[in-house]
């Protein structure tokens, strides 16, 4: 019974230090920066030498503008947000609910 005992625990000690080993790897590994980190090594590297409230004020600016495919993508966002409201009033206007209120959506939705 206590060679089963010392099997068992080392067992579970050999299986976490594996685990450890293979966690290591991937945590060293660099993350990829989020869009935000990008708009701002774009916004440092445009600021060059200004210096102080200057510098500031750009950054402000610099960060608060919208890029071009982010601003595409927003009124995209906006077009199907508007199809979405417009598909309930009509669901709701025809008293559908359940799976044919699912139905309906889906088609709406999906329609060009």
């Amino acid at each position: 019974m206590k060679h089963f005992i010392l099997a068992a625990a080392l067992t579970c000690v050999a299986g976490l230090a594996m685990a450890q080993t293979a966690a290591t790897p991937a945590a060293s590994a660099p993350k990829a920066k989020t869009a935000q980190q990008s708009k701002m090594g774009a916004c440092n590297e445009q600021a060059g030498d200004k210096k102080g409230a200057e510098r500031k004020a750009f950054m402000k600016e610099c960060l608060s503008a919208k890029a071009p495919e982010a601003a595409a993508s927003g009124s995209a966002k906006t077009a199907q947000q508007e199809k979405m409201k417009t598909c309930n009033a009509d669901a709701k206007a025809k008293s559908l609910a359940g799976a044919e209120r699912k139905a309906f959506m889906k088609e709406c939705l999906s329609a060009k």
